[in-house]
């Protein structure tokens, strides 16, 4: 293991987005640079992981932070997670020797993180550099929040003034904690399997344009109303929730090697909340989303913002999709507003940079 170039790649303790989208410049890494070993710093389940990187890697489950603690992927505990986070800040020097000790043990060469604070500080005690990718920092979010937060959110800029390099990524917030910024395009995972493929596998014959993805991240929502997918008897709804209800117009997908984006491309809409990761690969295909927004998270301003501007889109409230009819999936998504186009770039631009950093190493 000595031998080969080793990054160290830790991602948030935060629902499945940010692991996601890490996995796949990672994929992407190992795909150019075979004999770059990839280390995993994530709690994120291994088969996740596995459904983005094909080839080897070493999981190594630790958590730095832990973003927001919610019950599902719209209800957040703001108390819970303060608490938490002055655990964390107090247990900081014992999180940030033990990693010490195992990057310098391994001979890592490069960190990159997304975007976990103490990934930050670990790099500079261990003198190795410590690159991020991310549309937004902690600090932000917490910042948005009571005052309690306050000094929280200082702890964290104060960690992320210590990052080498952040790649930030489109839809973004300033991110003014971090001194050398390059901003890249969207990265995000493809598909893997063909149109014939899916519709064959999973009985899918309704025309594109009456067939949603249903995908509301990792952590799933408590109180779908599935019960209005009855007014659309032609059409065909297809989730990732494991406990929805039977319906003759819902496929369950429900193995594993499966992900959203591998559907996205025969679905003529994608309803979700708003999340990065789903945005920027749904933009990436050019797929219309349908979008919740989310008044308690200051990143959802510019999520909504960056799909408004480069994407078919519909953005609905919370009683629209909870309490109406879905009456939304019978008009046209609306054009964006910009006429020029996003970089899609994101997954080959950090990359790209990754390998040239251990070519010089």
């Amino acid at each position: 293991m000595a031998n080969r170039p080793i990054l160290y790649v830790a991602i948030t303790n935060h629902g499945f987005g940010h692991a996601t989208r890490t996995a796949s410049v990672a994929a992407t890494i190992q795909q150019l640079c075979p004999e770059i070993l990839l280390i995993m710093v994530t709690t994120a389940p291994r088969w996740l992981l596995e459904s983005y990187i094909t080839g080897d890697f070493i999981h190594r489950p630790r958590a730095f932070d832990l973003g927001v603690i919610q019950a599902d992927s719209l209800t957040m505990d703001k108390a819970a997670t303060l608490e938490k986070l002055q655990q964390i800040r107090t247990q900081q020097r014992s999180l940030v020797a033990g990693e010490v000790n195992f990057i310098r043990q391994n001979r890592v060469g490069l960190i990159l993180a997304d975007i976990p604070p103490l990934a930050a500080v670990i790099g500079k005690t261990s003198g190795v550099p410590c690159w991020m990718m991310s549309n937004f920092g902690w600090d932000f979010i917490y910042q948005a929040w009571d005052d309690e937060f306050g000094e929280i959110a200082d702890w964290i800029g104060d960690c992320y003034s210590q990052c080498d390099r952040l790649f930030r990524l489109p839809f973004h917030e300033p991110m003014s904690s971090f001194k050398d910024i390059t901003d890249v395009g969207l990265p995000g995972g493809s598909p893997r399997y063909s149109v014939d493929n899916l519709r064959s596998n999973w009985g899918i014959t309704t025309p594109i344009a009456q067939t949603v993805l249903l995908t509301f991240g990792g952590l799933g929502l408590q109180q779908i109303p599935y019960n209005n997918l009855r007014y659309f008897p032609d059409w065909q709804f297809i989730t990732f929730d494991r406990i929805a209800p039977d319906l003759p117009n819902l496929v369950k997908i429900t193995d594993h090697k499966y992900r959203p984006v591998d559907f996205m491309p025969i679905c003529g809409r994608i309803v979700s909340k708003p999340g990065f990761s789903t945005f920027a690969e749904a933009v990436k295909l050019g797929v219309p989303i349908v979008s919740m927004t989310r008044d308690d998270f200051a990143e959802s301003t510019f999520l909504i913002e960056g799909i408004t501007n480069y994407s078919q889109h519909q953005i609905v409230t919370s009683t629209e999709f909870f309490q109406g009819n879905w009456d939304f999936l019978n008009q046209s998504p609306q054009l964006p507003q910009q006429s020029q186009s996003i970089a899609i770039d994101g997954n080959e631009a950090i990359a790209d940079a990754v390998i040239k950093y251990f070519q010089a190493y």
